[in-house]
């Protein structure tokens, strides 16, 4: 019986406290310095080093400052509600598990279907961003790949709104790397966390340089006028930028893996987002002030910039920054993804027995990982994404205003339950994290509310053709009417 108790069921919090027991249980392994170090490993790279160049050319202007702080506010206002639920309810599955214990199983579906394509798609298009970069690398030491090695065999002509062959046979870097990860988050999240920790250090100080080094280089006359496009100029600057903001949900995803959750996470999600809004306004600053606007290479413009001065190690620095940078971001999207599934199979609404396995002895979530690796391995490999990258902004902001909304809906229905961290000033911080996370999701265009809805309505199919069926809610509720004597034949 597909009944309406079920799908708006909600999942209490000692139910979601008490699965963390037993052979699906993950190690508790990371603190507040490793935590903080994986969302800046999942923030800084592709954002930093590709998007403010096209976001700054085409839509901002030098205003792309005005645009990080619009986007920043609005991660700030979720990022306050994210931590909230990360201190109480400190289990792996981030917005998925705080819309089930809020909203109900049938809205943390489809939150959780929502993450599963942030996660894999930002994944798949982050690889693209590391195979250019590497490419470009390998260039300044004169190795050339094969161009058929390095392309995408199919692409997508918006012109003629036809799919076409291009003769490439795949991009094969961009597939190596995925695998290459992939196997890195096997073999243990405590090893995991360490290999990100190198490389966010390498890429901070990087970015860092191109601060400090790149301030003398700035003319100011490159500012006016500050903004060409205007007010809606900013607005869309800041929605298309949105995704150089996306890792910092990420922390939230690996609650259950935090030594002291309770106060450790919301650390971890605070201080990586404000240390990389602070960053990124400033290479903002700099790259607009080093290069007029409308003259910004949109491929690679921080490393162009300097380039442009006559600065051949600068460039290289940069261009390692980048490689590495970019790196991390695929490896914490791909440690989000497979602890989103889990938590999805924990909860029967896709097989507990592969996506749920833990490994005896690394104790990860190995087929899932391994699943997650290959699938986007392969689209990486043969699709072009630039369509459904699109996707992954409004899919992120999408699951912001869901967790907004549910810290407001747990402050009345759990009033008195322990919160070792309180989003302050509710529910005016939420309220305003709902309204400006929509006004970018608005702004982004009717074409990917369309493709939003087509993938949701792929999810609803898979959830009440399995999901609805096998979820451990419907099974718990059927117990109950058997129990209770009343319709006890509805859960068979």
């Amino acid at each position: 019986m597909r009944s309406r108790s079920q799908l708006f069921a909600v999942k209490s919090v000692e139910v979601l406290l008490d699965e963390m027991a037993g052979e699906h249980r993950l190690k508790r392994v990371l603190g507040p310095v490793t935590l903080t170090a994986l969302g800046i490993g999942c923030i800084i790279g592709a954002g930093i080093f590709v998007l403010t160049g096209l976001a700054a050319n085409q839509y901002a202007g030098p205003a792309l400052v005005l645009s990080f702080v619009v986007a920043g506010i609005g991660c700030a206002l979720a990022a306050l509600c994210y931590a909230e639920f990360a201190s109480t309810v400190p289990v792996a599955g981030s917005a998925y598990t705080y819309a089930y214990a809020t909203l109900g199983e049938l809205f943390a579906w489809i939150i959780g279907w929502d993450l599963v394509l942030e996660y894999a798609v930002a994944s798949s298009t982050v690889a693209h961003g590391w195979s250019h970069y590497f490419v470009a690398f390998l260039g300044l030491f004169d190795v050339r790949l094969p161009s058929q090695w390095i392309g995408n065999p199919i692409d997508f002509d918006p012109a003629l709104n036809a799919w076409a062959w291009t003769g490439a046979y795949m991009n094969l870097p961009a597939a190596l790397v995925v695998l290459l990860v992939t196997v890195v988050l096997v073999v243990g999240i405590r090893e995991s966390a360490r290999f990100n920790a190198a490389m966010v250090i390498l890429k901070v100080a990087v970015v860092i340089f191109v601060i400090v080094v790149g301030a003398g280089y700035v003319n100011t006359d490159n500012w006016h006028p500050f903004m060409p496009f205007g007010t809606s100029g900013v607005l869309t600057g800041a929605a298309y930028i949105f995704f150089a903001y996306i890792g910092f949900d990420s922390v939230s995803t690996h609650a259950e893996e935090a030594r002291n959750p309770q106060r450790d996470v919301p650390i971890g999600i605070v201080a990586s987002l404000a240390i990389c809004t602070v960053l990124y306004i400033l290479v903002a600053g700099v790259l607009t002030g080093m290069v007029r606007y409308d003259q910004i290479d949109i491929h690679a413009p921080v490393a162009m910039a300097f380039a442009a001065r006559g600065m051949p190690t600068a460039v290289f620095l940069i261009s390692v920054g980048a490689v590495v940078g970019i790196t991390s971001v695929l490896l914490v999207l791909l440690l989000s993804q497979s602890r989103v599934l889990l938590a999805m199979a924990r909860d029967g609404l896709i097989p507990r027995s592969f996506f749920a396995a833990v490994h005896p002895r690394f104790q990860t979530p190995h087929k899932a990982t391994i699943l997650t690796g290959v699938v986007v391995a392969i689209v990486a490999a043969l699709f072009p994404l630039k369509i459904l990258a699109d996707l992954v902004n409004i899919g992120t902001l999408m699951a912001f205003v869901v967790v907004c909304a549910s810290v407001i809906v747990m402050r009345r229905t759990h009033p008195h339950l322990p919160r070792p961290f309180r989003t302050p000033l509710v529910p005016l911080v939420p309220i305003l994290g709902i309204v400006i996370n929509l006004a970018m999701m608005f702004s982004l265009g009717w074409h990917n509310w369309l493709r939003l809805g087509v993938w949701l309505l792929i999810g609803f199919l898979i959830y009440f053709g399995y999901g609805q069926k096998r979820s451990t809610m419907r099974l718990a509720l059927a117990d109950e009417l058997a129990k209770s004597g009343v319709g006890g034949r509805a859960g068979r």
